[in-house]
């Protein structure tokens, strides 16, 4: 393997230092494209067609060169050995798609955030969002009219699936091949530092999903400016990866790492979530992806933080220990076996992944108590073992969820949790997530229990696309309910407009399932004001199960005591004794904060109250109570 240097040291002004850039006078290219011996900058007059040529830097394949009479707003592309013409993989914008010019930007903006000094992961809700389909109008701009009912909702971190230029009118993002360039069917550059200022405005912070284990198929042209962006040594499930070990490797981490810092400071974002990790292969000294967190971070301004979080499906607790003690330095991981573990014991589906998650409640208690449920055990779906021991890593390393867009999005029909349960185990299931001391995700629509499915669309050219509808399909082989061919064809094809349409939430249901909605509500501010919860101690917890039937939390301070009991069965009398972790300060005085089971949230037919009968309490049938024993005055319902 080649040795890679760290080359990034980032000046206390950021600037990014590839494509274009608008100066006085005219504009400066530059570009990294080892395959020609001669690059020209191609621009399109009303005159004409002119082409301006670049000069070659040295021996590493990167041109630049400055060519006067541009400016922002200028179109260009860049013409390889005096043949075709290519987009700039440095694009700040592509107006006319993945396969037109690249648009000359002005990077500034008058920003109104200058007080704002970003997140930490303590107390962070984070709020993922599909700008697509969110809204009817599927904007950046329609985003920002819904900030204050997510600020009210208590969300403080707004996290963004992929916006990066992706071909067609609508995507999920993870087929972008424009990595600089913001989606202009969701507004374009503009429109999403407007989303990010007025978030801070509403002191919300935002998250990017971005893609650097592969790119999408259509509009990719990397390969025709070098060869070196790409690696058959290694394969992910998407194709070929980026290289960011090989001999060209430099340049490949030079385009990712830097993609990283533009999002942190030309777009002021709060953080990134990397997407698939795990897909990301290199065997360099300096790993890329902690090469990324320590530039990323030194890149911004003295006195803002930034957050940095993986999506890995290795539970390799390295990548959130610090640098000092052999880790990654990243800040969370996406712990989806919090998801698998509740999952299969509310639906008993033990298809795909799932096989490897028992259906026991047991098993949920254990991931909430530890962050990881794979801790090094072997692996019935990935025959082999999988996982590293959690130690002393903080709760709130852990991003933990009910739904997110694969868990929901990868089904064959977009079914969310709320299609898949009656509604008191849902709202059950939602205690449990918002009061666990791990840091909770929230798909978008979970809050209302939204009737609209998140089902997987695509706008691709006609001929690719009926591939992309022939590979949906096939993938779902080898489940068993879609064994038959013709139940496989009622799955709906992602290139249909309805597709897409369908997944749109119905933000009047915030009203229609208002029950639901207030108890998110109030478990959010729960979790944000109770002097238990608001810590995310996960070392004075102790998670239990009872009989299959009860989850039960119980955490504390030394003043104070929290006990959360779920019942995800019949009605039960239970023993708070039982429960109650010896290592906690004991006081019998207990009061009921919560309980799913109030007409507050009105779930459904007719629940009986919480009873109590001497130190016993009688719990009704699918429902959740949380207890609190101390001298704590909350402000709660």
């Amino acid at each position: 393997m080649a040795e890679v240097a760290l080359m990034h040291r980032p000046s206390p002004e950021w600037q990014l230092d590839m494509g274009a850039q608008a100066a006085p006078g005219g504009v400066r290219f530059r570009v990294w494209a080892p395959n020609a011996q001669q690059v020209e900058v191609e621009v399109r007059h009303q005159a004409g067609v002119e082409y301006r040529l670049l000069a070659p830097e040295g021996e590493d394949g990167v041109f630049s060169g400055f060519v006067p009479g541009l400016h922002v707003g200028s179109l260009y592309r860049y013409r390889l050995d005096g043949g075709e013409c290519f987009p700039d993989p440095y694009s700040r914008s592509q107006p006319n798609g993945v396969h037109g010019p690249s648009e000359v930007v002005d990077p500034s903006f008058p920003w109104q955030d200058a007080d704002w000094r970003g997140i930490d992961l303590q107390g962070m809700v984070i709020y993922e969002v599909n700008v697509g389909t969110y809204t009817t109008e599927g904007s950046f701009e329609a985003l920002i009219g819904q900030l204050p009912e997510l600020k009210a909702l208590g969300v403080t971190v707004v996290e963004l699936m992929p916006v990066a230029e992706f071909p067609g009118r609508w995507n999920w993002g993870y087929d972008g091949v424009y990595l600089y360039a913001p989606a202009r069917s969701y507004g374009g550059v503009a429109g999403l530092k407007r989303l990010v200022d007025a978030a801070h405005a509403h002191e919300m912070a935002v998250l990017l999903d971005v893609v650097f284990s592969h790119l999408g198929p259509n509009g990719n042209y990397l390969r025709a400016f070098a060869r070196e962006y790409f690696t058959e040594r290694y394969q992910t499930p998407w194709g070929d990866a980026l290289d960011f070990d090989g001999p060209g490797s430099r340049w490949v981490r030079h385009f990712a790492i830097q993609n990283a810092c533009y999002w942190l400071n030309e777009y002021h974002v709060d953080g990134l979530r990397l997407d698939a990790t795990h897909a990301i292969q290199d065997h360099s000294p300096i790993h890329v992806l902690r090469e990324m967190a320590e530039t990323a971070r030194a890149s911004v301004p003295p006195g803002r933080s930034v957050v940095i979080i993986a999506e890995d499906s290795r539970n390799d607790v390295r990548l959130v220990r610090p640098v000092a003690e052999g880790g990654f330095g990243l800040d969370a991981v996406w712990a989806d076996d919090f998801h698998h573990a509740l999952h299969t014991y509310l639906t008993a589906e033990f298809d795909g992944y799932y096989e490897d998650y028992s259906g026991r409640l047991a098993d949920v208690a254990r991931t909430i108590k530890n962050g990881f449920l794979y801790q090094g055990e072997w692996s019935r779906h990935l025959q082999r073992y999988r996982g590293t021991p959690v130690v002393d890593e903080p709760a709130r390393r852990f991003v933990f969820c009910l739904q997110n867009h694969d868990q929901v999005g990868n089904r064959a029909f977009g079914e969310r949790l709320n299609h898949l349960v009656d509604a008191h185990s849902y709202a059950v299931a939602s205690v449990v997530l918002l009061l666990a001391p791990e840091t909770p995700l929230i798909f978008m629509g979970q809050e209302f229990a939204a009737s609209a499915p998140f089902q997987f669309f695509t706008d691709h050219d006609q001929e690719l696309g009926k591939l992309i509808t022939a590979g949906r399909r096939e993938e779902f082989k080898r489940f068993r309910a879609f064994r038959d061919e013709a139940i496989r064809q009622l799955i709906p094809d992602p290139q249909a407009e309805e597709t897409f349409w369908r997944s749109h939430l119905d933000l009047s249901e915030r009203t229609a399932h208002a029950g639901i909605y207030r108890l998110y509500h109030d478990l959010i501010s729960m979790r944000r004001n109770d002097p238990v919860f608001s810590r995310q101690d996960r070392q004075c917890l102790q998670a239990m199960a009872h009989r299959e039937a009860i989850l039960t939390l119980h955490s504390w301070t030394q003043t104070e005591q929290r006990l959360v009991l779920a019942n995800f069965r019949d009605r039960a009398e239970v023993s708070l004794r039982d429960f109650l972790s010896p290592a906690a300060p004991w006081n019998a005085k207990w009061r009921v904060l919560l309980s799913t089971s109030s007409p507050d949230y009105g779930l459904g037919e007719e629940q009986e109250a919480v009873q109590e009968v001497d130190d016993r309490l009688i719990l009704p049938r699918t429902s959740a109570v949380v207890l609190a024993s101390g001298t704590a005055s909350l402000p709660l319902r």
